[in-house]
């Protein structure tokens, strides 16, 4: 084993774009703190985006759909990865069956191996029904970076950080053209889709958010989503407002970041967009439903005060926000009035 100073180390998170995200902070502090070591991130395509700001680490696509997809295309990325060696490590930040595997495979070679806990106990016990165990559990984050002092190594991360940026970055024309608004005015951006339905604002009481806010002056409000079924959405509300920008499925990941440095502050549902502005460094107003801020996933660094939730006995339900809500009225999102949105966003804006 080489001292710490030269380790070599996989890492491994294959999804979501949220969890992905949540590595950054991690992996940007260890950079800072350990500049010698050498690390490869193993992720979906998607993720590459995100690492275009951390040069030390080296990015290797997975492919489930192509290559190594199944058991021996699984196989013939461990292969790749092994060629690559030797490796003094092999950190999991995702512990599924996949990743069992490949750190199995790692393991009976001797190279260190390690995983990420989870605490599924303790979430299991904040979202059961009844008697609910109603605690600020771990944040994700630090449980990522417990995962590499786990590996035995000597790898302590103290993460420190605070954004990707110092202070907003200056935009490309192309998007500033795309945007047409001027910089001096207040962007604030808009996520308003979840990949749950008990994670997802209702839609129409989102849009009486937008409207209450594209009337206030030198304010400009950009729409972020995906390809297809939400860019069609946030187009036809962006058309019927002057100051309204839609920039769904536009850009890459590395791009949207790069807007969102220039936000005064971002409003979002508990999704990824709520930790790619995180990772931006502003201000994030995150709308909270079946799922809570005290499972883990809160966006790093930011406070606790900009969460806007209710408090109901039901609440935590789900620690992703997939299960259908048994009370069947989804009265944790529903209740929540679009005023009381903009009432925070009017807080955070004088407040900056």
């Amino acid at each position: 084993m080489r001292n710490q100073q030269t380790l070599r180390v996989i890492v491994f998170r294959l999804s979501a774009l949220g969890d992905m995200a949540m590595t950054i902070p991690v992996l940007w502090s260890l950079a800072r703190q350990y500049p010698s070591v050498e690390v490869v991130l193993v992720s979906r395509k998607f993720a590459m985006g995100l690492t275009k700001f951390l040069p030390s680490v080296r990015f290797v696509e997975f492919d489930p759909v192509g290559k190594h997809k199944g058991f021996f295309g699984f196989y013939k990325l461990y292969r790749e990865l092994k060629r690559m060696g030797p490796w003094d490590g092999v950190v999991d930040l995702h512990d599924v069956i996949r990743t069992k595997l490949i750190r199995f495979l790692f393991g009976i070679g001797r190279t260190k191996v390690s995983y990420i806990d989870k605490g599924r106990r303790d979430k299991k016990q904040l979202t059961r029904r009844t008697n609910k165990a109603l605690r600020p559990l771990k944040h994700t984050v630090i449980r990522y970076a417990e995962t590499f002092y786990k590996l035995g190594c000597g790898l302590k991360i103290d993460v420190n950080f605070k954004g990707l940026f110092n202070g907003p970055v200056p935009l490309d024309y192309d998007i500033l053209k795309l945007i047409q608004r001027p910089l001096s005015e207040k962007w604030i951006g808009i996520a308003p889709f979840a990949k749950h339905v008990g994670k997802s604002y209702p839609f129409e009481k989102m849009q009486e958010v937008i409207r209450e806010l594209a009337k206030t002056p030198s304010v400009t409000l950009i729409l972020f989503g995906a390809k297809g079924s939400e860019q069609d959405a946030l187009n036809r509300i962006a058309e019927q407002y002057t100051n309204v920008k839609c920039l769904a499925g536009l850009l890459s990941i590395d791009k949207e970041l790069e807007v969102m440095s220039n936000l005064q502050l971002m409003i979002s549902m508990d999704s990824a967009n709520m930790h790619l502005a995180s990772l931006a460094g502003v201000p994030v107003i995150s709308i909270w439903g079946a799922t809570h801020p005290y499972v883990g996933f809160y966006g790093w660094g930011q406070p606790v005060d900009n969460a806007v939730q209710i408090d109901l006995y039901c609440r935590p339900c789900s620690v992703f926000g997939d299960k259908p809500c048994y009370r069947g009225d989804y009265a944790c999102l529903n209740s929540i009035e679009p005023r009381r949105v903009v009432k925070e966003v009017v807080r955070i804006l004088n407040h900056n």
